[in-house]
């Protein structure tokens, strides 16, 4: 499974014979400058939740691909009048099985809320099941016991904010990673804005004194998952 990091929280999994696309906010961020969104062809394109700075990109990049967006059933309305019909809605603790594996959508502790002031339903994370791997996206969120219920998955990666400020930052993010059980994070959530500045040494320094490996790819980087 390859992951390909596109800036903030907006990353892309290739598993399954298939491309998903998480949370694309791109255009606006100018760390990410460099990525064409206009050559993004995913199959599935998943949103955590409703912020501008998670959904930006979505109606140009599913234009231009035909994906099927995957997201809380509230969302559907948003995406209706932005001219998005090729929805598949899900809400917390549900799951449904794919072409490229399966998805389950879990808790997230945030604030959610559309581009045009509409209601965003709850924000989620998402559990993905593909090309043989178990891998955890937390969404934006706060630390919370929920994650817990997680700890007996064997997840191979977790993808956690690590930013601060307004999500978990990276001391929660390690007890996170406890909670769940996983020692593979790859941090996102981070630099795009003053208040989420990170200390990248002094971040992976902390990972690493807790026994965990924190990958941090550069925009346009990928791993081998």
């Amino acid at each position: 499974m390859k992951f390909t990091f596109y800036g903030h929280a907006a990353f892309q999994l290739e598993a399954g014979g298939k491309t998903l696309l998480f949370d694309p906010f791109i255009t606006p961020n100018p760390l990410a400058k460099h990525i064409d969104v206009n050559a993004l062809k995913p199959d599935y394109i998943l949103l955590s939740h409703g912020h501008g700075d998670h959904v930006a990109d979505v109606v140009q990049i599913q234009k231009n691909s035909n994906a099927t967006v995957i997201g809380i059933a509230d969302i559907q309305g948003w995406l209706n009048r932005n001219g998005i019909e090729k929805f598949h809605a899900m809400n917390i603790g549900g799951g449904y099985n794919f072409d490229f594996g399966r998805v389950k959508m879990v808790v997230a502790i945030h604030s959610s809320g559309l581009p045009d002031g509409s209601y965003g339903g709850n924000p989620a994370g998402y559990v993905i099941y593909a090309a043989g791997k178990k891998i955890y996206f937390a969404g934006d969120t706060a630390l919370t016991y929920d994650m817990k219920l997680l700890a007996n998955e064997n997840l191979d990666w977790a993808i956690l904010p690590i930013g601060d400020n307004f999500t978990m930052g990276p001391d929660d993010a390690i007890k996170a990673a406890g909670f769940i059980n996983c020692k593979n994070i790859i941090g996102v959530h981070y630099d795009t804005f003053p208040p989420i500045k990170l200390d990248k040494q002094a971040v992976l320094q902390k990972f690493t004194d807790a026994g965990l490996r924190l990958e941090l790819p550069e925009i346009g980087g990928s791993l081998e998952l």
